[in-house]
């Protein structure tokens, strides 16, 4: 038992992260069923979708999970209105003000935890009195800090600026990962890219066969002057580079990126003018595995090597 394991009353600290066209019902109840906490990632969805997964999810499993929203998404307010009516008890908020929900949301007895990629955010969060955070990592896929602060360098300072439990999330998909993780000050970790790779994932076949054959160096943080992102580089992220050093201004580079880049790639599995977001972590995923043999192999790992760790420290 921890901080993290007692707060959402799961049985080990791991936290599947809830990502855009990659963790719906599926994937969350499998987390959860497995023991840790499966996230449904609400920011690619409509309400009526979210209302579905969530019913959906209840149905498969009697474990605690959570839902995902981005306070920028123009889907917010309904969200939000729609987890407290289905009596969902964990949220995970990012993209925005902590403040603006948080008080309602924990009003109606519900656990909440929001992103942050920096100190500065970190006590804003605590501030606005969300129950943990979950401190990212530049390593991460998807959308991320702008002040590139690695996982190894942000957990502590973290640790030392806020006194509410910290999740560790960005370059984490092993138990060795995992253990140093802990080992800087986390209380659990959140993990996005490694469930991308798994058979319940919602990403299509395309996109998950392609993050089994990344290698390091193969992912790239772009987009800076937008929204900064990682992605693997394929034809539209090349299209993207060769803007940007040719000056390209905001507006250019938003007319390129368009809409519906991130399900072209990910949900459709278009791998040359699709968004493909992941993380570094994705050099060492070599195999599509089902969500709970995930869970058993970081876990058994982690325990293991600890266990190790405290033998030899003696």
């Amino acid at each position: 038992m921890n901080k993290i394991t007692e707060l959402f009353k799961i049985q080990y600290p791991i936290i599947q992260a809830g990502m855009i066209w990659c963790s719906g019902w599926k994937l969350a109840s499998a987390v959860s069923n497995a023991g840790g906490l499966g996230l449904i990632g609400s920011g690619s969805m409509a309400p009526e979708i979210l209302t579905t997964h969530i019913k959906k999810c209840k149905l498969a499993t009697n474990k605690p999970f959570g839902v995902n929203v981005p306070l920028m998404f123009s889907y917010a307010d309904e969200f939000i209105k729609i987890i407290i009516d289905e009596q969902v008890k964990i949220v995970f908020t990012s993209a925005g003000n902590p403040a603006k929900y948080t008080s309602i949301l924990k009003e109606k007895g519900i656990t909440v935890v929001h992103v942050v990629a920096n100190t500065k955010s970190a006590k804003k969060c605590q501030n606005a009195g969300v129950d943990a955070i979950v401190a990212e990592g530049f390593e991460a896929g998807g959308h991320n800090g702008k002040e590139e602060t690695t996982t190894m360098v942000l957990i502590p300072m973290i640790k030392e600026a806020v006194s509410i439990p910290i999740i560790a999330a960005g370059g984490i998909g092993i138990g060795r990962q995992m253990l140093a993780a802990m080992a800087l000050g986390a209380d659990g970790v959140q993990i996005g890219s490694r469930f991308v790779a798994s058979i319940e994932s919602s990403a299509h076949q395309n996109f998950k066969n392609k993050i089994v054959e990344v290698k390091d160096g193969d992912t790239q943080l772009t987009l800076k002057k937008i929204a900064p992102v990682r992605l693997i580089k394929n034809k539209f992220y090349l299209e993207v580079e060769q803007k940007q050093n040719a000056g390209a201004t905001t507006e250019e580079l938003s007319a390129l990126l368009g809409k519906g880049r991130a399900k072209k790639g990910m949900f459709e599995g278009n791998e040359d003018e699709g968004e493909l977001e992941i993380g570094q972590v994705a050099g060492l995923i070599n195999e599509i595995k089902p969500a709970a043999q995930i869970v058993d192999e970081i876990i058994n790992e982690y325990y293991k090597l600890k266990k190790e760790f405290i033998k030899n420290s003696f």
